[in-house]
């Protein structure tokens, strides 16, 4: 962006300007595509994301609701009357 003086044919604005302003111009388009690529990308993730959250909350839910029904059963009832773990610790 280099001007011409002003006693030099009208200051107008020098050759050297042209070649700069198409590199800048490829360099501005490079630019660009890269930002579109990394937008792209981004939105994929995103989605990715989006999918794995609705599974394991349709797996939850789905737990949930077995649990719900199986409260009532025999099946969720433990064999023995006995409970799990002793009342007072182990002595030595």
């Amino acid at each position: 962006m280099w001007r011409t003086r002003l006693g030099e044919e009208g200051g107008g604005i020098a050759a050297s300007e042209a070649t700069t302003s198409d590199f800048s111009e490829r360099h501005t388009v490079f630019e660009y595509e890269l930002q579109q690529f990394r937008s792209a990308e981004l939105i994929r993730r995103a989605e990715q994301e989006r999918l794995a959250r609705e599974v394991s909350r349709g797996r939850r839910s789905a737990r949930r609701a077995a649990a719900e029904r199986a409260r009532g059963t025999a099946e969720s009832e433990p064999h023995t009357h006995r409970p799990r773990r002793p009342r007072s610790a182990r002595t030595a």
